[in-house]
């Protein structure tokens, strides 16, 4: 294993990897911790050695050429987060992708993370004690780096296992549509300050309540930028909701609120209050309006019953070729069939989203529901 930290070192890198044929790639951020849920990790391997490189310190550019040029296969597992902070964070896109979970789930294996697969396919057990660790931790300590080597290590092996069994049952086609996907993800967007909109919990708060978890969020995320921790490091959601609530008008009330211990009160009673008090003189006209979605439906008992009836399809399909049913077609993909109701199984590509794959498996049967 190569720990990498210079620039220097990533480009020398960079030009190795490009007769490579195979690489595995994983990525380790700092969202648990951080405020910024930066890249501060990645780790590449070939069949025969395996880099880890430090984010923060070293620049990766040098590495988005050799992952978008689709001369080498890429292999990552449960891609579409790693995928998404490369192209937010990097502007790298992976082209030839090969998701080891994505072949599991069109293999019906029903364990699906990577300690388990390696452990089953390749009988080596990972240790996952440093999943929560604080990747933006400097220096980096020898055992995460080592902890980090080994999200990689094991990729190329456990691909092959899982590439020959989808050969075996003529489902590799599916799984390079699905691979083909995920290359085309959009990156991961940027935090826009209202996550106090999706807050849960908060339906039965009044508009001055609702204004002061306004006020209250947006008091924690300041404080969390400053200290670059995640915001419920400072004060955990409920908290904010129960605070905002309650409207505690003094010290003495806020102290008497379920869950506010003395440590929070003289740590930041003060900010909580002065929060509190912001949202009691807003005008009217200043309050926050919740932001409501679109209204369901009324009722309709023969759009239902139809979609029940292209439910048991997908189900008995889903059995008969061992995948997981929500897998295989979930709901709201079966509700816009029933909507949209195809004569023929090649109108099925008008639904969003759906695969080729899908249509292959079951859109006859699809069909033939609508039909009678």
């Amino acid at each position: 294993m190569n720990f990498i930290d210079q620039s220097e070192q990533v480009a020398s890198l960079g030009r190795m990897l490009a007769d490579a044929p195979l690489l595995a790639l994983d990525t380790e951020a700092a969202g648990y911790h951080r405020y910024h849920d930066r890249l501060c990790v990645v780790q590449v391997s070939t069949r025969e050695e395996t880099f880890v490189i430090d984010a923060l310190a070293a620049e990766i550019a040098p590495l988005g050429e050799v992952f978008a040029s689709g001369s080498n296969e890429t292999i990552l597992h449960d891609a579409d987060f790693d995928l998404r902070l490369l192209g937010r964070d990097h502007g790298i896109r992976v082209a030839n992708l090969f998701d080891t979970k994505v072949a599991a789930q069109l293999l019906g294996e029903t364990t699906l993370g990577l300690a388990g697969l390696v452990e089953k396919h390749l009988g080596v057990r990972l240790d996952k004690k440093h999943q929560r660790a604080d990747w933006a931790r400097r220096p980096l300590p020898a055992e995460l780096i080592e902890y980090a080597a080994e999200d990689t290590r094991h990729l190329p092996s456990l691909r092959d296992v899982l590439r020959s069994r989808l050969v075996e049952l003529n489902r590799l086609r599916w799984a390079e549509e699905e691979f083909r996907l995920r290359e085309a993800m959009a990156p991961l967007p940027s935090e826009n300050g209202a996550g106090w909109q999706r807050m849960k919990n908060t339906r039965d708060l009044t508009p001055r309540q609702y204004g002061a978890l306004r006020e209250l969020f947006l008091w924690r995320d300041e404080v969390a930028r400053e200290r670059d921790v995640a915001p419920f490091r400072v004060l955990a959601n409920e908290t904010l909701v129960m605070v905002a609530r309650n409207m505690p008008a003094g010290g003495s009330a806020l102290a008497a609120l379920n869950g506010i211990t003395p440590l929070i009160v003289s740590r930041h009673g003060a900010d909580l209050l002065s929060a509190v008090e912001r949202a009691r003189r807003l005008p009217e006209v200043d309050l926050p309006v919740r932001v409501r979605g679109p209204r369901r439906p009324p009722p309709d008992p023969q759009f239902d019953a139809l979609v029940e009836r292209l439910r048991g399809v997908r189900d008995r399909v889903a059995d008969e070729i061992g995948l997981e049913r929500g897998f295989l077609m979930p709901r709201q993909q079966l509700e816009e069939v029933a909507r949209r109701k195809p004569e023929a199984a090649h109108e099925l590509r008008d639904v969003p989203d759906i695969r080729a794959w899908q249509i292959e498996v079951m859109g006859d049967a699809l069909v033939d529901v609508l039909g009678r």
